[in-house]
């Protein structure tokens, strides 16, 4: 069962304040740029950050911009959003993407596309690969190879730390602490295995920028070497978060999107769903 709060008005659309109830029972928070287009946009977040991110706030206003509808929300654990949070997760946040498509399939609605940003794109490419009923995915920074960058945030020797004593603390970018255990780590999921189960009527767009020291760009190359249905796109001099180069990432994905909602087989994978949260 989802719950609307009253609803805002916004230079292109209404602002809508959706609850959507996951697997577990948690409520998932989110916000519908409603603009009335039958399509409508998903856009995730990345690791312990919020549906309110830069990213998702600049590829909003561009969506609606062009009449698309956009929804934006919490993964279970982050923002306002139910649940705790765990370290990598992608498996449960891959299920908060389900029951996201199954409510606005519920309505009728036409999931145009589904856009991500870092460790969010692992989330949705475990979704793509899994259920296979969405056409459109944009992976904005993903990353391949799930053991780098884990010692950046964690520091050495993370895991023998972590088999002492169970877990691990460690600080998010808004000084909130997390806790991390062996389970949620997903050091064992296998990207290359998940990859080549993305339906082949999926198109993948990969955009990364050249200068992301959080994610190497070398790992974009990866995903185009084994996704079949792939276009890669390098932002020269663009870091993690787009600092600088925000334009230029709205404008590649916002081509890449309407060009694919353009496309008369936009429906073909859309399954139909009961939403009985």
């Amino acid at each position: 069962m989802a719950d609307s709060s009253s609803s805002v008005k916004k230079q292109n659309s209404v602002i809508e304040r959706v609850i959507i109830k996951n697997k577990y029972g948690e409520k998932l928070v989110g916000v519908l740029y409603e603009t009335s287009s039958k399509e409508v946009i998903i856009l995730c977040h990345g690791s312990a950050d919020k549906k309110e991110c830069p990213v998702n706030w600049n590829l909003t206003d561009a969506l609606t911009k062009e009449g698309i509808s956009v929804f934006c929300f919490d993964f279970s654990g982050n923002g306002e959003s139910e649940g705790t949070f765990e370290y990598g997760n992608y498996n449960k946040e891959a299920d908060d993407v389900h029951y996201v498509v199954m409510y606005f399939s519920g309505l009728q609605r036409v999931i145009g596309g589904i856009l991500v940003h870092s460790k969010g794109g692992d989330s949705v490419l475990v979704y793509a690969s899994r259920y296979h009923d969405v056409a459109t995915v944009v992976n904005v920074c993903g990353r391949f190879k799930m053991e780098r960058g884990t010692e950046d945030v964690l520091g050495k020797d993370y895991m023998e730390r972590i088999k002492e004593k169970g877990f691990l603390d460690f600080e998010g970018d808004e000084g909130i602490q997390y806790r991390v255990t062996e389970e949620s780590l997903s050091l064992s999921t296998d990207m290359h295995a998940i990859c080549l189960s993305i339906a082949t009527d999926c198109r993948v767009l990969t955009v990364h920028g050249s200068f992301d020291k959080c994610i190497p760009v070398e790992e974009a190359f990866e995903f185009a070497k084994v996704i079949s249905n792939h276009k890669l796109h390098i932002i020269e001099g663009a870091d993690h978060g787009y600092s600088n180069h925000q334009s230029e990432l709205v404008k590649v994905v916002i081509e890449f999107i309407m060009e694919r909602l353009r496309r008369p087989s936009l429906n073909f994978v859309q399954k139909a769903y009961v939403y009985a949260g």
